[in-house]
């Protein structure tokens, strides 16, 4: 099978679902870097677009959102699987969760409060969450904190309420992953996240496990051989449109897909794959031939070219 090969930066959260999926899974996996801000020429060449961090990609297959990676993560590398204890709908549908819930007033913190964050990362930011009104960040920390904590002690009273070392049993699982990725970035990126966490013990014993799964095996390399792991495939086969009431698309249409939150960027292709779980496009370019591009159903606009 072709290299895994992760689009990431290092202080990303979303990115450190993934990269503790590859410390589950003990998989060995490829870094490439790309900047926190636009512009990212070396991504937006692969995805037509898409700009957000972390993206899998596997030799001529692209693969956006944590939610949508780490599906495709289970099904090529079932074993140890990411759902020791089943749950799967539940787990995948907690993205919902942590990616906005939890995530949300985190992301507001290590902005607010972080004061080593360069401005342009912060101009940046300002643009493309559309989440928060930054008009008087200052005044918007308070109801950050209390926001952060209010969900941390949904998950301390999850953790006080099992007897097993992770959220679903003896082993840990996405769910684990999918509540940890927010206390990751508080203590990572939140100046008093010490203080933020201090009345949750249960959280801080179970973010130690956390920490012990591990990355994986990593190895850095650059985007030119990225790009040359995908002029060099093909994608694989699609998995075709499914009849569906509700749509009237078909195979081949031209179609742009976006996001429904933020990051209003549209990707635009040659539809190859639709169902309820996923939207896949196929795009050309003269630098990287055929690329096939995937994206979760949820969460996630489609529509005519």
């Amino acid at each position: 099978m072709a290299e895994l090969i992760l689009h990431h930066h290092d202080p990303s959260p979303f990115a450190e679902k993934i990269r503790l999926v590859f410390g589950l899974k003990g998989l060995s996996w490829a870094s490439v870097q790309v900047p926190m801000i636009m512009p990212k020429p070396d991504l937006t060449l692969l995805t037509g677009g898409y700009r957000k961090a972390p993206v899998l990609q596997i030799g001529a297959d692209v693969y956006c959102d944590t939610s949508l990676i780490a599906r495709e993560l289970e099904q090529r590398f079932p074993e140890p699987t990411l759902f020791p204890a089943g749950h799967v709908g539940l787990g995948y549908a907690l993205s919902r969760w942590s990616d906005k819930a939890f995530f949300e007033p985190g992301a507001g913190l290590s902005m607010g409060e972080n004061e080593g964050i360069p401005q342009e990362i912060l101009d940046d930011r300002f643009k493309f969450f559309n989440f928060m009104d930054f008009g008087d960040m200052p005044a918007q920390m308070p109801h950050c904190y209390a926001q952060f904590q209010a969900q941390a002690q949904l998950l301390e009273d999850e953790l006080a309420a099992i007897d097993t070392p992770y959220l679903t049993g003896e082993a840990p699982s996405w769910i684990d992953i999918q509540a940890y990725f927010s206390v990751w970035m508080a203590n990572t990126n939140i100046p008093r996240a010490e203080e933020l966490l201090e009345p949750f013990p249960h959280i801080n014993a179970w973010s130690g496990r956390m920490e012990q799964i591990g990355r994986g095996e990593r190895s850095d390399i650059d985007a030119s051989r990225a790009h040359a792991a995908a002029h060099d495939a093909e994608p694989q086969e699609g998995i075709g449109v499914a009849a569906n009431p509700f749509h009237d698309f078909v195979a081949g249409d031209a179609v742009n897909v976006m996001p429904d939150d933020y990051g209003f960027d549209p990707v635009e292709g040659r539809l190859t794959g639709l169902d309820t779980r996923r939207i896949v496009i196929e795009r050309y370019t003269d630098e990287l031939g055929s690329v096939a591009v995937h994206f979760p159903r949820a969460g996630y606009r489609i529509a005519a070219a």
